[in-house]
């Protein structure tokens, strides 16, 4: 019988594997065309193989096709030229495998009534996908179908990806930083996206809360094995299955910065591939802008930090995991919530610090009601790292930019901390601490430790309490009033008078107001209060009610 071969006018170009070969239909896809199900198809191997992709359909029944195939074409045949002999049948679908044809449909009842069992055997070794069809059809309706469904396909793929590039390109333009790419891609894709650097480190992530923890543990390994599968998957030309990571670097002139992960979603019109390398590209121009500065590490690792100082975050465990996929050891780890004020440090210099000491640093944005410039950071040194007073002097010293005036510069830090809840603790005592009033020191940077204000830790531990924040307001209120209605300095004056009890001098100077006048809103804010300033318990009450006010970020 002669070869019942396409029409060669209609035929594309062949398409190459990646954001393309995502746009081609599926062998499931074909057999489920109106044109195919007229001839009744049967499955005989199935399951995976049917998700192979189709190129092309080709028409033939000579036993030497394989010769002619380019690879990803559906083989349709009567099998009236095939090879009678068992071992030359084996042989022929070998061959068509290894030309990586993406699956056979066989007619009946042209030349076969059934199908050779060794068709099936080497089909299912092989894994390729073998159809029969029991019912005779044309095969030029079924070409017509096939082909238009791919030129569509193909079709709509080019309008939706000149959608995609229009959408990027304009993400560029505006200078969007990496976290917002990253969001828009997700947004785009319908499924979760992950930044990560060459050091497989998370630096921004789009994923639901509650999946953070099952996707973040053990983050490395997982996004090493993915990379495995990635690589193997690209040696053997095959598209990404249905549950398989998609994986697309970010690079730009010969320099790879990391990768862009997606996780498994619906189709997109554009291609998942296509969509993902446009995100890839937009970042790796932004890259490209920011020059030496690591402008990832710092929009990512800032956004952390401040989710985590916010309560933006679905559960211990799954924060947990996204710090140590971002690079900060937690377990085995000591840990620290530390603020910097009077100077900016950036995020760089903080991990700097921080690997000067054998750990990692997390560095945020200023918290509410520290005066700024400021940082919030969390710090991780391993469990026999010393951190006294001289190491963590030595540390604040570290985060001070060369010519920043270090006498102005204070570094708050929490108390201890093993575990994420206690972290969390640490870094509020680090705020605390850092809202309050800078005493008088001498040269170089300041340093507060939780360890030394037991108030501080007090207020940190009940700080969700009300009852605490209404007894601090309603302490304060004739004052509060007094400042709001007339501008007055009374709070700033009288948190001045406890950071130097018994010292109203040193008070009075701490507060830039002369001596006489400083002892005119002493006795102000006496005579408002209805109290002694000079009473001990009075001062604990006072000084309790002012953190707890500047706990609450007032």
């Amino acid at each position: 019988m002669p070869d019942r071969r396409e029409d060669r006018a209609i035929q594309t170009d062949r398409l190459v594997a990646g954001s393309a070969l995502e746009t081609l239909p599926t062998v499931r896809e074909v057999i489920s065309l109106d044109a195919v199900v007229q001839g009744v198809p049967e499955v005989l191997v199935g399951d995976d193989a049917l998700d192979a992709r189709v190129r092309w359909l080709h028409v033939s029944d000579n036993a030497g096709v394989a010769r002619l195939l380019d690879g990803g074409e559906l083989l349709l045949s009567t099998g009236s030229s095939w090879p009678a002999d068992p071992a030359d049948l084996r042989r022929f679908i070998g061959e068509l495998d290894d030309a990586g044809l993406s699956g056979l449909i066989l007619e009946l009842g042209t030349h076969y009534r059934y199908v050779p069992a060794v068709v099936v055997e080497a089909a299912r070794e092989r894994n390729l996908a073998l159809i029969v069809l029991h019912r005779e059809l044309k095969f030029i309706t079924i070409t017509e179908a096939v082909h238009g469904r791919i030129i569509t396909g193909q079709s709509d793929a080019l309008r939706s990806r000149d959608e995609v590039r229009e959408r990027f390109t304009a993400l560029v333009l505006r200078g969007s930083p990496a976290d917002f790419i990253v969001h828009q891609l997700a947004q785009t894709l319908g499924a979760p996206v992950i930044l990560e650097n060459l050091g497989h480190e998370v630096v921004a992530a789009e994923v639901p809360l509650a999946l953070e923890e099952e996707l973040f543990t053990e983050w490395e390994l997982r996004s090493r094995s993915a990379h495995r599968r990635s690589e193997q998957r690209r040696e053997r030309g095959a598209a990404p299955g249905a549950d398989d990571w998609l994986i697309v670097p970010v690079e730009a002139r010969g320099v790879r910065w990391g990768n862009l992960i997606a996780l498994p979603g619906p189709d997109h019109p554009a291609g998942r591939t296509a969509v993902l390398e446009q995100g890839a590209i937009a970042l790796a121009v932004g890259r490209l802008a920011d020059g030496e500065s690591d402008e990832w590490g710092r929009v990512g690792r800032r956004r952390l930090v401040d989710g985590l100082l916010a309560g933006r975050f679905a559960g211990a465990g799954g924060a947990a995991a996204r710090l140590e996929a971002a690079g900060l050891p937690l377990r085995g780890a000591r840990l620290y919530g530390i603020v910097a004020s009077g100077a900016a440090v950036p995020a760089e210099r903080a991990d700097a610090a921080a690997r000067a000491l054998r750990g990692r640093a997390l560095a945020g944005s200023a918290p509410d009601g520290v005066v700024a410039p400021a940082t919030a950071m969390l710090l991780s040194l391993p469990a026999d790292t010393v951190f006294d007073d001289e190491a963590a002097i030595a540390f604040a010293g570290s985060l001070v930019e060369p010519g920043t005036d270090a006498d102005r510069f204070t570094v708050s830090v929490g108390r201890a901390a093993e575990g994420l809840d206690a972290a969390l603790a640490s870094l509020h005592d680090a705020v605390d601490l850092a809202r309050g009033r800078r005493r008088r020191s001498a040269k170089g940077p300041h340093l507060r430790r939780a360890e030394n204000r037991p108030l501080v830790q007090l207020v940190t531990a009940l700080r969700d309490d009300h009852r605490v924040l209404e007894h601090g307001e309603r302490m304060l209120a004739p004052l509060i009033v007094h400042d709001l209605t007339r501008a007055g300095d009374l709070l700033d004056v009288l948190e001045a008078m406890l950071a130097h009890p018994g010292n109203r001098t040193a008070a009075a100077s701490a507060s830039h107001l002369s001596r006489s006048v400083f002892y005119q809103r002493i006795a102000l804010i006496e005579e408002l209060l209805g109290a002694d300033l000079d009473d001990g318990e009075t001062q604990t009450a006072l000084h309790l009610a002012l953190l707890v006010r500047r706990s609450a970020g007032r």
